[in-house]
Formats: structure tokens, sequence, C-alpha cells
């Protein structure tokens, strides 16, 4: 009797990730990200997938858009990737790809290269297999979801609203957990005019911009309310010129994290009505939300579950969280089941010990694979 390999190998998915994380591609180096939209367009040659590439914009790469050739017709399975990572030009220099134990270091690796190559990988298996899932598939990688996804949000959006169901291949979370939900992120900055003076000699003639920012951030901080997932972080402040001048000029860079839009609504409009308590001092406050809340809804809990016997077939036990982190996610969940979380498990996204978890790699990719073969 003939051996039939395994087409989930862990090993040989992790060698096509390798290809992928040692391109390295961060968001504002738009010729690399580039350059791996190239490789993974190359992927798609020899399969029944129209591949269309859309030019980047405003300093970003290509969005890259691959189609199977059935079920476009009707509302199908949306994927959604990001090419770009946070780590700059070089930094695969600090973090090799290298492989200790279970864990499989790289910039990106697993956030989120690992779990956009599962998609890919899953999608080839079922082309190779001859099968044609019940529903289209669309998969879309976007160049600038690290800084808001300015450019493809409403490409993502655009393709969310035709699709039934949204997959969102972020990496796992807590040891493997699947996103239901996410908190929706705000972002603002604040400019604060205020009139300068010598502080020593005239003091009086002055009106400090930085002691109304001190104002401006007590009332800001005043806005979180932990319990209910609410949180206000001033997270970069400037001001002044020297020590003996009264600061005529101050600002501030502000996080908004909010679960629901009842929320959002609430608190958007408190940060931007901020006003000045000082006399002769001036505040003005811009920003808005940029990505809105992903709540958890009927349409993606039923998905959740679905997801979750097809784990239990396989052989794991899938539990969804909430986060409050950000994703491609949050622009589709208001009107599209979407489901989120579905990479590959590991730890630190973002940091210089990057990691996958090799053992899965292949549990997680049938899960893709099963959920292309299943959904309806």
């Amino acid at each position: 009797m003939l051996e039939v390999s395994n087409p989930f190998d862990a090993l040989t998915i992790l060698a096509g990730i390798r290809r992928w994380v040692e391109i390295e591609t961060p968001t504002d180096a738009p010729a690399e990200v580039n350059r791996l939209a190239m490789l993974v367009a190359e992927g798609y040659r020899d399969l029944p997938a129209r591949v269309e590439r859309i030019p980047g914009q405003s300093g970003c790469g290509d969005h890259l858009v691959a189609r199977s050739s059935w079920g476009q017709d009707a509302p199908g399975i949306l994927v959604l990737s990001h090419l770009d990572t946070v780590h700059p030009i070089g930094f695969i220099e600090r973090l090799p790809f290298r492989i200790e134990g279970d864990s499989a270091f790289g910039p990106g690796i697993y956030d989120m290269k690992g779990g956009a190559y599962l998609a890919y990988h899953a999608f080839r298996q079922l082309c190779l297999s001859g099968e044609h899932s019940g529903l289209g598939i669309t998969h879309l990688f976007v160049s600038d979801e690290e800084i808001g996804s300015p450019t493809s949000r409403r490409l993502i959006e655009a393709e969310g609203e035709k699709a039934k169901y949204v997959l969102v291949t972020e990496p796992a979370r807590d040891g493997g957990k699947i996103v239901t939900a996410r908190k929706g992120v705000g972002r603002f900055e604040i400019f604060i005019k205020g009139v300068p003076a010598h502080a020593g000699a005239r003091p009086e003639d002055g009106r400090s911009a930085i002691r109304e920012l001190a104002n401006v951030i007590a009332t800001l901080e005043s806005m979180n309310d932990l319990q209910r997932g609410i949180t206000v972080n001033v997270g970069v402040v400037r001001g002044g010129t020297r020590p003996n001048v009264v600061a005529e000029d101050a600002y501030a860079e502000v996080d908004l994290r909010v679960p629901t839009m009842a929320d959002a609504d609430d608190l958007v409009s408190k940060i931007l009505d901020l006003k000045s308590r000082s006399e002769g001092v001036s505040v003005t406050v811009t920003g808005d939300l940029n990505r809105p809340p992903y709540e958890k809804s009927n349409a993606g809990a039923a998905l959740f579950e679905h997801a979750k016997q097809l784990a239990a077939e396989i052989g794991f036990e899938l539990v969804d969280t909430v986060t409050g982190g950000g994703s491609d996610g949050n622009f589709t969940a208001a009107h599209t089941a979407t489901l989120d979380g579905l990479g590959v498990d590991g730890k630190g996204a973002h940091t210089h010990y990057e990691q996958l978890y090799i053992s899965s790699i292949e549990p997680r990719a049938r899960l893709l694979h099963r959920l292309f073969q299943t959904l309806r």
C-alpha cells in the first residue's frame, strides 16, 4: 500500500511561510511589499483563480485580490490578510528565521504572514484535490493594515458587503483562542495654543499651553472605564521651547478603545468637544474613529459555533475571546458574519522575539480548509 503524503505537513507549510517572512515588508517600504505581492500572486498562477493587483496609493504598496474561478456570481467567502509588518528593513538580522523546539521565529511570522500563508495553502489544497467549495472564495491581501488600512478600507468594506462570510487570518490569541469581537479604535491629535512670556520677569503676561494640556489630560484620563472596556490613552505629548519661557504651544496624541458603537458615539464627541479651561488659551482637537467596534453578532456567533464543531472533528478545542486590538475584521463585522484570529498560534507580535508555534500550523490550516469546504 502506498503511503499518502500529508498535504498539511507542518514543516512543508513552514517552508512556504519562511519564503514570505524573509521578504521584509514594513508598511513604509512599498517596493518590498510589492515584491512579496508578486511572490504571492505567482503562487496562484497554476490554480483556478484570477488575481488582480490594485496599485498602491499614498506611499503604500499594492493590494492583491485572488478570486476563485467559481462562485463569484453570489455572496461567498472573503479571506482578509495583510502583507505589511511593523518591523523595519534590516530587522531580520536581529530576528532571523530560525527554529527552536516548537517555535519558528521571524519578523511578521506571527502577525500575520503565518496566517496569511495558511489560508493560501488551504485554498491551494482545495484546488489540487479537484474540489470546488460550495461558495466562491476571495482572498484579499492588503498592504497597510499595520497603519490602520487607510488606503484599503474602502476595498475591504466593498468586498465585505458582497460576502456571506469573512475569515480573518490575524494570529490566534492566548493559546489558540479565536477572536469574535474587537474594540473600535479612535485616534486624535490635540493642539493647544497659549501666550508666551518670560517665566521669571513677566510670568503674568503668559498663558501656558502646557498647563492647559495638563487639564486636558486629566479630563481624558477621567473617561477611562475599565469595567466597561473603555480606554483613553494619551500616548504622545510635546510642548514648550525652554524652561524659562511660558509655553506657547503644546500637543498630544490620543488612543481610544471602545467595545460598542454607542460607546464610540459618546466618547468621540466628548473628545472632539474638549474646551480650554484657561483664558487666552485655545484647544483644537482633530481625529475620529478609524476602526469601528467589531461586536459579536448572531451571525458571527453561528459562524464561530460552526468553526468550533469543525475544530473538534479535527481534534482540538476552539475557544473564542474578545481583544482590544483592531483588525480589518472591524470593517466587516457590522454587516457580514466575521471570524477573526484564524491564523497561527504563537506570541511576541511586533517584538524582537516574534514567533509562531509549529504545532499550531497543521490543525489551523486544516480548519481553514474545512471552513472552505463546508460553509454554505
